[in-house]
C-alpha cells in the first residue's frame, strides 16, 4: 500500500484494508450500534476468529444476519470483510454486515441441495500448488485454472519439491503449454530456491491463497515464506505419491513481507460450478480454433472444414486436452441445469420470507468446488 495513502482505519491496512473499503464501509446503512471493520481470519463451524483494530476476537453472526441468509454461502467466510460489534469484556463479537466480495472461490456444500460454501474470499492471487512427483496431472491443473479464473483472482502455478525432480524444466514446459499467460515457477523450500520469483506477489496489503491436493507442500510453502513454523507438515505416501491431510481448516496469516496468506486444506476432488468464463479462458486456444470452423454449430466430429479436427489430426492439439475440454463442457452444462432449478427454489423461499435479500450476496459469477477436509 502507498505510504501516502491514509484510511479511516489504519490498523486494518496490514490485513488489506484500503480507501475503497473505507467508502464501502461508510456507505453501510445505520444499524444503531457501535461497529468496527474486521476481517475473518479463521472459521470454526458457526464461530469465527476475526481481526479487529484492537486485536483478534471470537465472533458469531447476529440473529438478523442468520435469519436473512438464504444459503450457507451468504454467511461470512475466511477472507471476508465485515462490520462487527465489539462488546466490552470477553463476550463474542457480533457480525452485523458483510462487505461486497471482490473475488471468491467456492465449493458445493455437502448434501443434496446445491448450496455454496466459500473456500476463500477477496484473494488477489491464488497459487495453484502442484508437486513434482508421480501424482503430476495436467488435467487436474486445468480444472484448478478454470476455478481460479472464474473466481476473479490471478492464477499462478507453483511446482513444489523441485529438489526431488531431475528435470523440472520439462514440467514447466508442460504446465505452460496448457496455461498460456499464467506464470509457472518451480520452487524448493528445502533448497530455498524460487523465493525471489514469488516476491512480486507477496506485497504488503495483498492477499494470496494457496490451493492444491493434499501433500503438495502448501503448509511447507507457508512455513518457508514465513521463515518460521506456522503450520504442521506431513510427508506424502510412498506407495502412490498421494498426500496426507495436514491443514484442517482455512486460516489467514500475515507473513513478514506484509502479504496476507490464506492456507487451505488439500482437495481430492474439484467440481466446477458457474464457470463458463473461466472455462473459456482456460481453453482459449481450443475456443479460437472452434471460431475458425466452417460451420458455426460445428460439433467437431466429422464436419468438413472443422479447424479443431484438423488440429487434432495434424498433432497441433493434444487429444487429452481436447477430451478434458469436452468433459468439462458437458459437466458445466449439467450443473447449469441444476443451478437453474435451485434458483427457482431460492426465489420461492425468498418470497416466503417477504422478499428480504440475503446479506453478502455478490453479483459476480462465482466458482463452486468440492474440497475434501478432515
Amino acid at each position: 500500500m502507498n505510504e501516502q495513502t491514509k484510511t479511516a482505519w489504519p490498523e486494518m491496512e496490514i490485513y488489506g484494508w484500503d480507501e475503497s473499503r473505507d467508502k464501502e464501509y461508510a456507505a453501510l446503512p445505520p444499524m444503531g450500534k457501535k461497529l468496527a471493520p474486521a476481517r475473518i481470519v479463521a472459521q470454526f463451524s458457526h464461530q469465527y476468529r476475526i481481526a479487529t483494530p484492537w486485536g483478534e476476537r471470537l465472533a458469531e453472526v447476529s440473529g438478523k444476519f442468520a435469519y436473512t441468509a438464504a444459503t450457507p454461502g451468504d454467511y461470512p467466510a475466511v477472507g471476508d470483510w465485515v462490520a462487527a460489534e465489539l462488546p466490552d469484556g470477553d463476550s463474542h463479537a457480533v457480525v452485523h454486515a458483510l462487505l461486497a466480495r471482490r473475488t471468491a472461490i467456492l465449493r458445493r456444500a455437502a448434501g443434496s441441495r446445491p448450496d455454496e460454501q466459500i473456500i476463500g474470499a477477496n484473494l488477489d492471487t491464488v497459487f495453484i500448488v502442484v508437486s513434482l512427483n508421480e501424482d503430476w496431472n495436467l488435467r487436474r491443473i486445468e480444472r484448478y485454472l478454470i476455478a481460479v479464473r472464474e473466481g476473479g483472482a490471478k492464477p499462478v502455478l507453483l511446482l513444489t519439491k523441485a529438489d526431488l525432480c531431475e528435470e523440472p524444466e520439462r514440467y514447466v514446459r508442460e504446465a505452460s503449454g496448457i496455461a498460456p499467460g499464467v506464470p509457472v515457477f518451480p520452487v524448493s523450500a528445502l533448497l530455498d530456491q524460487g523465493r525471489e520469483a514469488l516476491a512480486p506477489y507477496l506485497a504488503p496489503g495483498t492477499t494470496v491463497g494457496a490451493t492444491g491436493s493434499s501433500g503438495v507442500g502448501k503448509s511447507t510453502l507457508l512455513n518457508w515464506l514465513a521463515g518460521e513454523r506456522r503450520q504442521a507438515v506431513q510427508s506424502i505416501r510412498e506407495d502412490d505419491a498421494r498426500g496426507r491431510h495436514t491443514t484442517t481448516h482455512r486460516e489467514l496469516f500475515v507473513l513478514p513481507s506484509g502479504v496476507v496468506w490464506l492456507d487451505t486444506p488439500g482437495m481430492r476432488e474439484l467440481q466446477l460450478w458457474e464457470s463458463e468464463d473461466g472455462w473459456q479462458a482456460t481453453f482459449s486456444d481450443i475456443e479460437a480454433l472452434a471460431s475458425s470452423c466452417r460451420f458455426r454449430d460445428c460439433r467437431h466430429e466429422a464436419e468438413q472444414g472443422c479447424a479443431v479436427r484438423e488440429a487434432l489430426d495434424g498433432g497441433a492439439l493434444d487429444p487429452a486436452r481436447y477430451a478434458n475440454y469436452r468433459k468439462t463442457e458437458r459437466e458445466l452444462a449439467r450443473l447449469a441445469q441444476k443451478e437453474q432449478r435451485a434458483g427457482k427454489r431460492l426465489a420461492k423461499e425468498a418470497g416466503a420470507r417477504g422478499g428480504k435479500p440475503a446479506p453478502g450476496g455478490t453479483k459476480q459469477k462465482r466458482v463452486r468446488v468440492y474440497e475434501d477436509e478432515n
